[in-house]
């Protein structure tokens, strides 16, 4: 994929405004997933994440969605919706260039909603806003328009209107990524640069490295060296969520994955 096609974004919202809900719409638009494979909260691997409807590890996915003739890689670097999780939040951002920020139609904006909204600001990331379950009995759009432009200095023009429930809107999401979130920086020709944003312990595998890949490329079969731990590893396998895994030969400046290098002890990644 070509880096200029590329576009890397989170979704950042207060609790309970429908953030894993229009992420799965999104997977869905973009045909990642069928109607008949949708499940509610797709990206929620975790148990108590489905159960109580929060998530808490972060996940990625990367997507295909054909626009104006042009094939663009969408990776969702996806971000829990909790208050206790701002270091996950702010890590996720920093691999990210683009941000969605989803606002409940019926709540308006709350306290988490302008806690995430600096740490994305703080990462100098494109905002897109967006007024979600607008379906709702109770939605009261004009209020919500009226905080996002008071708050934030959003115009009408600029706000996306969603329903997360019934997919209205998504389609025009997806698009506004498209044109309003630049293509991630870097250079494949460069030496190899990564950023660490989670990692998790296999039993079979080890340690598996959620990594964006800032400069050069990472091919299977490379030595990689940890900066932080000072410790070096033979990368074994890469990989894509599609939100499938699907196995990569090389990740190239832009892309988003996940690398597996033999590592057995997580204290040797630091994230970060």
């Amino acid at each position: 994929m070509k880096q200029e096609n590329i576009r890397n974004f989170s979704i950042i919202a207060h609790i309970d405004h429908g953030k894993s809900t229009l992420a799965d719409r999104i997977l869905e638009v973009c045909g990642a997933v069928t109607k008949r494979e949708a499940k509610e909260q797709i990206l929620d691997s975790m148990d108590i994440e489905r159960e109580r409807g929060i998530t808490i590890k972060l996940n990625t996915a990367t997507m295909n969605y054909t626009y104006n003739n042009t094939c663009y890689q969408l990776n969702l670097i996806d971000t829990p919706g909790h208050v206790d999780f701002s270091y996950e939040v702010s890590r996720s951002l920093a691999s990210c260039d683009g941000a969605i920020l989803v606002v409940d139609a019926a709540q308006g904006i709350e306290a988490q909603t302008l806690a995430n909204m600096f740490l994305a600001m703080e990462n100098d990331l494109v905002i897109i806003p967006v007024i979600n379950k607008i379906d709702l009995p109770n939605a009261n759009v004009p209020k919500v328009l009226e905080e996002l432009n008071k708050i934030f200095g959003f115009t009408k023009d600029e706000v996306i209107l969603t329903s997360a429930k019934t997919g209205e809107g998504v389609e025009d999401l997806v698009q506004a990524i498209i044109k309003r979130i630049p293509a991630p920086k870097g250079s494949s020709a460069a030496p190899l640069q990564a950023l660490i944003f989670d990692s998790i312990f296999d039993s079979y595998r080890g340690v598996i490295i959620a990594a964006r890949i800032m400069n050069g490329s990472l091919k299977v079969g490379d030595t990689i060296h940890m900066i932080e731990s000072k410790k070096e590893f033979v990368v074994t396998e890469l990989f894509i969520n599609t939100p499938k895994e699907v196995s990569k030969k090389v990740l190239n400046a832009g892309e988003v994955g996940h690398v597996v290098a033999s590592v057995k002890d997580i204290r040797a990644v630091k994230v970060g």
